[in-house]
């Protein structure tokens, strides 16, 4: 697609949630907007960089559904909404936790790739960090539930896309080698990076607010 953003489910999806955050303060609501525009896009471009741009313009049926899993994973309007003005108003509000505290967590959320390169105990133990990303993700206090569900996402996504990253190419360079799978293990950590940077933005947001 030429642009992730000018898919019609996507500005569709964009719409619902301006409309439904528009008690928020328009600053507020226009963070949020770009935050959810920055992740679809690097979503979209993650999941589509292993295509032929020509093959995927010529299919809108599988265009179309590819958005649909992305947007589903980012959560539906409503919850995004409910988060949101749950925050603004107090109901829910998130706690401002210790920077180091933070980057412990994101720090285990993208280690299991790196750590398959480790010879003979590398996917055990990236399996641990992944495990312990999890747990302290669930447990730690700066992030809504919508971001917690999608940090997972983010977390696990190297399950499916090392293999699939790999499967494609040894069909492209017949058999594969050892950089052919390095390069896979480094496409498949794009998504756990651009899950990290935003849950770091957003607890830093909240650290930022908390110590105004």
């Amino acid at each position: 697609m030429s642009s992730p953003l000018s898919h019609p489910l996507v500005r569709t999806f964009l719409s619902s949630v301006e409309r439904q955050t528009a008690a928020l303060p328009a600053a507020w609501r226009e963070e949020l907007l770009e935050d959810l525009r920055e992740e679809i896009a690097a979503a979209l471009a993650e999941d589509l960089g292993g295509e032929d741009d020509s093959a995927v313009a010529g299919d809108s049926a599988v265009e179309d559904e590819r958005v649909r899993q992305v947007l589903d994973w980012i959560g539906t309007p409503e919850e995004i909404a409910a988060d949101a003005l749950a925050e603004e108003s107090g109901t829910f509000p998130p706690e401002p936790e210790d920077a180091g505290a933070t980057w412990v967590t994101l720090g285990l959320a993208v280690l299991p790739v790196p750590l398959c390169l480790v010879p003979g105990v590398g996917i055990p133990l990236g399996l641990v960090a992944a495990l312990g990303a999890l747990v302290r993700l669930w447990r730690s206090a700066p992030w809504a539930r919508r971001e917690k569900r999608q940090a997972t996402l983010f977390v696990l996504s190297p399950l499916v896309t090392v293999p699939v990253l790999a499967a494609a190419l040894s069909l492209a360079f017949d058999g594969i080698s050892a950089p052919a799978f390095v390069a896979s293990l480094l496409m498949a950590l794009t998504l756990p990076v651009v899950g990290a940077i935003r849950l770091a933005r957003s607890a830093a947001r909240l650290r930022e607010r908390a110590g105004a």
